[in-house]
Protein backbone atom coordinates (compact mmCIF):
# COMPACT_ATOMS: atom_id res chain seq x y z
CA UNK A 1 0.00 0.00 0.00
CA UNK A 2 1.44 3.31 -1.56
CA UNK A 3 1.91 6.09 2.02
CA UNK A 4 -0.95 8.61 2.39
CA UNK A 5 -0.41 11.88 0.76
CA UNK A 6 0.47 14.01 4.10
CA UNK A 7 -1.60 16.78 2.05
CA UNK A 8 -4.46 16.10 0.08
CA UNK A 9 -6.46 18.65 -1.12
CA UNK A 10 -9.02 18.40 -4.36
CA UNK A 11 -11.18 21.29 -5.50
CA UNK A 12 -10.71 23.29 -2.85
CA UNK A 13 -12.79 26.74 -2.18
CA UNK A 14 -13.59 28.81 -0.09
CA UNK A 15 -15.61 31.94 -0.75
CA UNK A 16 -16.06 35.02 2.17
CA UNK A 17 -19.15 37.53 2.47
CA UNK A 18 -21.63 34.98 0.69
CA UNK A 19 -23.80 35.12 3.98
CA UNK A 20 -23.40 38.83 4.83
CA UNK A 21 -24.69 40.58 1.76
CA UNK A 22 -20.84 42.02 1.01
CA UNK A 23 -18.94 41.85 -2.15
CA UNK A 24 -18.39 38.22 -2.56
CA UNK A 25 -14.41 37.80 -2.14
CA UNK A 26 -13.36 33.96 -3.67
CA UNK A 27 -10.07 33.33 -1.54
CA UNK A 28 -10.07 30.16 -3.28
CA UNK A 29 -11.17 28.97 -6.18
CA UNK A 30 -11.25 24.86 -7.25
CA UNK A 31 -7.30 23.86 -5.58
CA UNK A 32 -5.95 20.57 -6.61
CA UNK A 33 -2.82 19.79 -4.66
CA UNK A 34 -1.15 17.23 -3.14
CA UNK A 35 2.38 16.93 -0.89
CA UNK A 36 4.24 13.94 -1.18
CA UNK A 37 5.53 11.84 1.42
CA UNK A 38 9.21 13.44 2.73
CA UNK A 39 9.27 16.17 0.53
CA UNK A 40 9.70 19.62 1.00
CA UNK A 41 7.01 22.11 -0.63
CA UNK A 42 6.89 25.62 -1.45
CA UNK A 43 3.82 27.50 -1.78
CA UNK A 44 4.21 30.77 -3.74
CA UNK A 45 2.10 33.56 -3.83
CA UNK A 46 1.75 37.31 -4.14
CA UNK A 47 0.01 39.35 -1.01
CA UNK A 48 -3.62 38.40 -0.85
CA UNK A 49 -2.90 34.86 -3.05
CA UNK A 50 -4.79 32.42 -0.65
CA UNK A 51 -1.87 31.11 0.84
CA UNK A 52 -2.57 32.07 4.40
CA UNK A 53 -6.37 31.02 3.73
CA UNK A 54 -5.17 27.43 2.41
CA UNK A 55 -3.00 27.24 5.67
CA UNK A 56 -5.54 27.89 7.90
CA UNK A 57 -8.05 25.67 6.50
CA UNK A 58 -5.33 22.82 6.63
CA UNK A 59 -5.08 23.36 10.45
CA UNK A 60 -8.60 23.52 11.19
CA UNK A 61 -8.92 27.49 11.87
CA UNK A 62 -11.23 28.23 8.87
CA UNK A 63 -13.58 26.24 7.27
CA UNK A 64 -14.12 25.71 3.14
CA UNK A 65 -16.33 26.25 1.23
CA UNK A 66 -16.74 23.39 -1.06
CA UNK A 67 -14.43 21.09 -2.02
CA UNK A 68 -12.13 18.63 0.62
CA UNK A 69 -8.74 18.81 2.43
CA UNK A 70 -6.94 16.38 4.33
CA UNK A 71 -4.09 16.25 6.37
CA UNK A 72 -1.98 12.98 7.07
CA UNK A 73 -4.97 10.80 5.65
CA UNK A 74 -7.83 12.79 8.03
CA UNK A 75 -10.34 15.87 7.00
CA UNK A 76 -8.18 18.96 8.02
CA UNK A 77 -8.89 20.45 11.29
CA UNK A 78 -9.55 16.31 12.80
CA UNK A 79 -7.76 16.96 16.17
CA UNK A 80 -5.87 13.58 15.57
CA UNK A 81 -4.28 15.07 12.68
CA UNK A 82 -3.40 18.16 14.05
CA UNK A 83 -1.11 16.13 16.57
CA UNK A 84 1.03 14.77 14.37
CA UNK A 85 1.69 18.73 12.82
CA UNK A 86 4.41 21.06 14.08
CA UNK A 87 3.27 24.83 12.91
CA UNK A 88 5.13 27.95 12.98
CA UNK A 89 2.84 30.91 12.37
CA UNK A 90 3.92 33.91 10.62
CA UNK A 91 5.05 36.82 13.49
CA UNK A 92 4.92 34.08 16.58
CA UNK A 93 4.84 35.64 19.68
CA UNK A 94 6.14 33.98 23.05
CA UNK A 95 5.82 35.44 26.86
CA UNK A 96 8.63 37.73 26.84
CA UNK A 97 9.32 37.09 30.53
CA UNK A 98 10.26 33.43 30.12
CA UNK A 99 13.57 32.43 28.97
CA UNK A 100 14.01 30.07 25.48
CA UNK A 101 14.37 26.78 27.15
CA UNK A 102 10.90 27.93 29.79
CA UNK A 103 8.74 29.38 26.51
CA UNK A 104 9.00 25.72 24.99
CA UNK A 105 8.36 23.92 28.13
CA UNK A 106 5.32 25.95 28.64
CA UNK A 107 4.39 25.31 25.11
CA UNK A 108 5.11 21.33 25.41
CA UNK A 109 2.85 21.64 28.57
CA UNK A 110 -0.07 23.46 26.29
CA UNK A 111 0.72 20.26 24.09
CA UNK A 112 0.23 17.83 26.76
CA UNK A 113 3.93 16.73 26.60
CA UNK A 114 5.00 14.97 29.56
CA UNK A 115 7.51 16.39 31.69
CA UNK A 116 9.96 13.71 30.48
CA UNK A 117 9.32 13.88 27.11
CA UNK A 118 9.84 17.74 27.85
CA UNK A 119 13.35 17.04 29.14
CA UNK A 120 14.09 15.21 25.73
CA UNK A 121 12.82 17.18 23.61
CA UNK A 122 13.46 20.90 24.96
CA UNK A 123 17.27 20.90 24.24
CA UNK A 124 17.51 19.12 21.58
CA UNK A 125 15.09 21.73 19.60
CA UNK A 126 17.19 24.36 20.89
CA UNK A 127 20.10 22.57 19.52
CA UNK A 128 18.38 21.71 16.15
CA UNK A 129 17.77 25.61 15.85
CA UNK A 130 21.48 26.81 16.86
CA UNK A 131 19.80 28.14 20.35
CA UNK A 132 20.87 25.58 23.03
CA UNK A 133 23.82 28.30 24.46
CA UNK A 134 21.18 30.92 24.81
CA UNK A 135 18.36 28.50 26.12
CA UNK A 136 18.74 31.16 29.63
CA UNK A 137 18.15 34.39 27.91
CA UNK A 138 14.96 36.27 27.90
CA UNK A 139 12.91 35.98 25.33
CA UNK A 140 12.72 40.13 25.47
CA UNK A 141 16.13 40.09 24.69
CA UNK A 142 15.85 38.13 21.61
CA UNK A 143 16.33 40.05 17.73
CA UNK A 144 13.50 39.00 15.43
CA UNK A 145 15.64 36.45 13.92
CA UNK A 146 16.11 35.01 16.97
CA UNK A 147 12.73 34.57 17.92
CA UNK A 148 11.83 32.89 14.02
CA UNK A 149 14.27 30.25 14.99
CA UNK A 150 12.47 30.02 18.39
CA UNK A 151 9.54 29.44 16.90
CA UNK A 152 10.60 26.61 14.46
CA UNK A 153 11.69 24.85 17.75
CA UNK A 154 8.57 25.19 19.24
CA UNK A 155 7.63 23.54 15.79
CA UNK A 156 9.75 20.61 16.14
CA UNK A 157 8.97 20.22 19.84
CA UNK A 158 6.97 16.54 19.34
CA UNK A 159 8.41 15.17 16.33
CA UNK A 160 5.65 15.63 14.16
CA UNK A 161 5.06 14.13 10.62
CA UNK A 162 4.31 16.87 8.88
CA UNK A 163 5.56 20.75 9.55
CA UNK A 164 3.94 23.33 8.26
CA UNK A 165 6.15 27.20 8.37
CA UNK A 166 4.52 30.49 7.27
CA UNK A 167 7.87 32.69 6.36
CA UNK A 168 10.33 30.57 8.20
CA UNK A 169 13.15 32.96 7.48
CA UNK A 170 11.48 36.38 7.70
CA UNK A 171 13.97 38.76 9.45
CA UNK A 172 16.81 35.99 9.86
CA UNK A 173 20.38 36.85 9.36
CA UNK A 174 22.38 34.48 6.35
CA UNK A 175 23.90 32.55 8.49
CA UNK A 176 20.44 31.79 10.39
CA UNK A 177 19.25 31.09 7.31
CA UNK A 178 21.39 28.53 6.41
CA UNK A 179 20.92 26.77 9.68
CA UNK A 180 17.22 26.73 8.80
CA UNK A 181 17.61 25.39 5.92
CA UNK A 182 20.05 22.91 7.15
CA UNK A 183 17.33 22.09 9.50
CA UNK A 184 14.67 21.54 7.18
CA UNK A 185 16.80 19.03 4.80
CA UNK A 186 17.63 17.09 7.89
CA UNK A 187 14.11 16.65 8.42
CA UNK A 188 13.15 15.79 5.17
CA UNK A 189 16.17 13.08 5.73
CA UNK A 190 14.61 11.65 8.61
CA UNK A 191 11.55 11.20 6.81
CA UNK A 192 8.98 14.08 7.71
CA UNK A 193 7.14 16.51 5.51
CA UNK A 194 7.72 20.11 5.34
CA UNK A 195 5.16 22.66 3.78
CA UNK A 196 5.96 26.55 4.04
CA UNK A 197 5.50 29.58 2.57
CA UNK A 198 8.23 32.11 2.17
CA UNK A 199 8.29 35.78 -0.33
CA UNK A 200 12.40 34.64 0.01
CA UNK A 201 12.31 33.01 -3.52
CA UNK A 202 16.16 32.42 -3.39
CA UNK A 203 15.76 30.12 -0.27
CA UNK A 204 13.03 28.19 -1.63
CA UNK A 205 14.59 27.56 -4.57
CA UNK A 206 17.45 26.35 -2.51
CA UNK A 207 15.55 24.09 -0.45
CA UNK A 208 12.18 22.75 -1.82
CA UNK A 209 11.52 19.59 -3.96
CA UNK A 210 8.38 21.10 -5.34
CA UNK A 211 6.95 24.22 -5.64
CA UNK A 212 3.09 25.77 -6.68
CA UNK A 213 2.45 29.18 -7.43
CA UNK A 214 -0.84 30.65 -6.04
CA UNK A 215 -2.49 33.27 -7.44
CA UNK A 216 -5.95 35.01 -6.86
CA UNK A 217 -6.82 31.35 -5.25
CA UNK A 218 -5.89 29.45 -8.27
CA UNK A 219 -2.59 27.33 -8.76
CA UNK A 220 -1.21 28.72 -11.59
CA UNK A 221 1.72 26.34 -11.97
CA UNK A 222 3.32 23.49 -9.93
CA UNK A 223 6.27 21.10 -10.24
CA UNK A 224 9.78 20.62 -8.95
CA UNK A 225 12.21 23.34 -9.19
CA UNK A 226 14.34 21.76 -12.14
CA UNK A 227 10.93 21.72 -14.18
CA UNK A 228 10.01 25.17 -13.41
CA UNK A 229 13.27 27.35 -14.06
CA UNK A 230 14.81 25.39 -16.85
CA UNK A 231 14.23 27.48 -20.02
CA UNK A 232 13.01 25.15 -23.02
CA UNK A 233 15.46 22.53 -24.23
CA UNK A 234 18.87 25.13 -24.42
CA UNK A 235 22.00 23.47 -23.03
CA UNK A 236 24.86 26.22 -22.09
CA UNK A 237 28.42 24.74 -22.71
CA UNK A 238 31.57 26.67 -20.98
CA UNK A 239 34.34 25.88 -22.79
CA UNK A 240 38.05 26.85 -23.06
CA UNK A 241 39.46 29.44 -24.81
CA UNK A 242 37.21 31.37 -27.78
CA UNK A 243 33.48 30.58 -27.46
CA UNK A 244 32.93 32.21 -30.88
CA UNK A 245 34.88 28.69 -32.22
CA UNK A 246 32.62 26.62 -30.46
CA UNK A 247 29.80 28.49 -31.81
CA UNK A 248 30.94 28.20 -35.22
CA UNK A 249 31.70 24.53 -34.73
CA UNK A 250 27.74 24.27 -34.21
CA UNK A 251 26.28 26.16 -36.58
CA UNK A 252 23.74 28.80 -37.05
CA UNK A 253 21.72 27.21 -34.08
CA UNK A 254 24.50 28.09 -31.71
CA UNK A 255 24.50 31.37 -30.02
CA UNK A 256 27.46 32.85 -27.68
CA UNK A 257 26.24 34.00 -24.23
CA UNK A 258 28.20 34.94 -21.16
CA UNK A 259 31.41 33.51 -22.71
CA UNK A 260 30.16 30.06 -23.51
CA UNK A 261 27.63 28.52 -25.95
CA UNK A 262 24.36 27.98 -25.90
CA UNK A 263 22.79 25.62 -28.08
CA UNK A 264 19.54 23.70 -28.40
CA UNK A 265 19.26 20.67 -27.69
CA UNK A 266 15.91 18.90 -27.37
CA UNK A 267 16.96 15.28 -26.83
CA UNK A 268 20.11 13.83 -25.13
CA UNK A 269 21.21 12.44 -28.52
CA UNK A 270 21.04 16.18 -30.05
CA UNK A 271 23.23 17.03 -26.87
CA UNK A 272 25.89 14.69 -27.14
CA UNK A 273 25.81 15.14 -31.47
CA UNK A 274 26.62 18.91 -30.53
CA UNK A 275 29.26 17.63 -27.66
CA UNK A 276 30.87 15.00 -30.65
CA UNK A 277 31.23 18.31 -33.30
CA UNK A 278 33.29 20.49 -30.56
CA UNK A 279 35.19 17.41 -29.55
CA UNK A 280 35.89 17.19 -33.45
CA UNK A 281 36.74 20.68 -33.51
CA UNK A 282 39.49 20.82 -30.94
CA UNK A 283 37.49 22.34 -28.40
CA UNK A 284 37.99 21.61 -24.76
CA UNK A 285 34.72 21.56 -22.79
CA UNK A 286 34.95 22.84 -19.24
CA UNK A 287 30.72 22.14 -18.31
CA UNK A 288 27.41 21.43 -19.58
CA UNK A 289 24.00 22.11 -17.86
CA UNK A 290 20.39 23.09 -18.87
CA UNK A 291 20.13 26.86 -19.00
CA UNK A 292 17.94 28.01 -16.13
CA UNK A 293 15.83 31.34 -15.06
CA UNK A 294 15.82 32.20 -11.17
CA UNK A 295 12.65 30.97 -9.80
CA UNK A 296 12.15 34.65 -8.77
CA UNK A 297 11.91 35.35 -12.88
CA UNK A 298 9.49 31.79 -13.33
CA UNK A 299 7.33 33.65 -10.64
CA UNK A 300 7.02 37.31 -12.11
CA UNK A 301 5.87 35.79 -15.31
CA UNK A 302 3.33 33.43 -14.39
CA UNK A 303 2.04 35.45 -12.32
CA UNK A 304 2.06 38.70 -14.86
CA UNK A 305 0.67 36.51 -17.53
CA UNK A 306 -1.71 34.27 -15.15
CA UNK A 307 -0.38 31.15 -17.17
CA UNK A 308 -1.38 27.63 -15.76
CA UNK A 309 0.06 24.15 -16.16
CA UNK A 310 2.66 21.81 -14.64
CA UNK A 311 5.75 21.44 -16.41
Amino acid sequence: MSEVAPIDIRGLRKTYGALRRAKRIEALRGIDLEVRPGEIFGLLGPNGAGKTTLVKILLGIARPSGGEARLLGRPAGDPRARREVGYLPENIRFPDFLDAEGALHYLGRLSRLSAADRARAVPAALEQVGLLDRRRSKVRTFSKGMIQRLGLAQALLHRPRLVVLDEPTDGVDPIGRKEIRDVLVRLRQDGATVFLNSHLLSEVERVCDRVAILDRGRVLRIGSVGALTRRGNRCRIAVEGDPGTAAAALGPLADVAGGAVEVEAPTTAALNEAIDRLRAAGVLITEVRAVTASLEDVFLDVVEHGREGTP
